[in-house]
């Protein structure tokens, strides 16, 4: 890590995060050391990821904290995890979506705050696993008097199946209605993000969904928070090669977004550092 004075405080966190999980373990006398900032900065960031449920605080510094492999959190759980990196992404996301599109959307918070950035992009047609995705367009649909339809509100596709805890859809059911149609664009939420294992999740049955999404996709784009890169869980569903453009947030570290970027075809690091306070989009051969 370099020693910068001037990092935000969620690239820092980021930086401290992946210290910990490739060392096992950081002293905070050594991330000061590293990071050139004071003992209370790191102790105020390590106290900010520990609440985040991703480090244990141990005297002296912390350890990672290792989640069963099928360990998968509730959707409230998750909405409370990086919450400005998620609006960052969904920004950035949505502007990549033509009026008229073909789009489907997984289960998972990201895709519920890119959901919210579509509502002004008209004539979509959404499909949909996610119950919390479709209450967006469904509530944002009977928003005009006399109880219409709002002009250019999308048709949304609910594809059925059996719920998760994070109240996406799954099985056969889902799996059938899926099989048989067509996206110009998929946005695919992730629980984990690797080079080894690629894009994975701890639900077996969420898996082979994906995997159905993933080929009725003619664009796949995954939209991933910072803290996803590196994160294996139970199932591996698609390959980095299967991903046309990684949306991810400017809490990645410069030495991350290098692994990404060499790694992925297209790699877009929205919000405010990612590149003079804009948008970055790198290109992978």
């Amino acid at each position: 890590m370099s020693d910068n004075q001037n990092l935000l405080a969620e690239q820092r966190r980021a930086l401290i995060l992946d210290e910990v999980r490739r060392r096992g373990g950081a002293r905070v006398n050594e991330l000061t050391r590293r990071l050139n900032v004071s003992d209370m900065t790191v102790r105020r960031d390590l106290d900010a990821l520990a609440r985040q449920g991703v480090i244990e605080k141990v005297h002296g510094g912390a350890v990672p904290v290792t989640e069963a492999r099928t360990h998968e959190p509730g959707f409230e759980a998750k909405s409370a995890l990086e919450p400005g990196a998620k609006e960052d992404i969904a920004r950035a996301a949505a502007a990549m979506v033509a009026p008229g599109s073909a789009i489907a959307l997984s289960g998972g918070t990201t895709t519920y705050a890119v959901a919210r950035r579509l509502l002004e992009v008209p004539g979509l047609t959404v499909v949909t696993n996610s119950v919390r995705v479709a209450d967006v367009f469904h509530a944002a649909a009977g928003a005009v008097p006399g109880g219409g339809p709002r002009p250019g509100a999308p048709t949304v596709v609910l594809t059925g199946g059996v719920r998760t805890p994070s109240d996406a859809l799954v099985g056969p059911v889902a799996d059938q209605a899926i099989g048989s149609l067509h996206f110009d664009v998929l946005f695919l939420g992730v629980h984990g993000v690797s080079v080894e294992a690629g894009l994975s999740t701890p639900n077996l049955a969420e898996a082979e969904t994906n995997r159905r999404l993933v080929r009725s996709a003619r664009r796949v784009v995954v939209v991933a928070d910072h803290t996803k890169w590196g994160t294996v869980a139970l199932s591996s569903f698609a390959r980095l090669e299967d991903v046309d453009t990684l949306v991810t947030d400017a809490g990645v570290p410069p030495r991350v977004r290098e692994e990404m970027a060499e790694h992925l075809p297209g790699l877009v690091v929205a919000g405010r550092g990612a590149d003079a306070g804009e948008s970055a989009r790198e290109d992978g051969a």
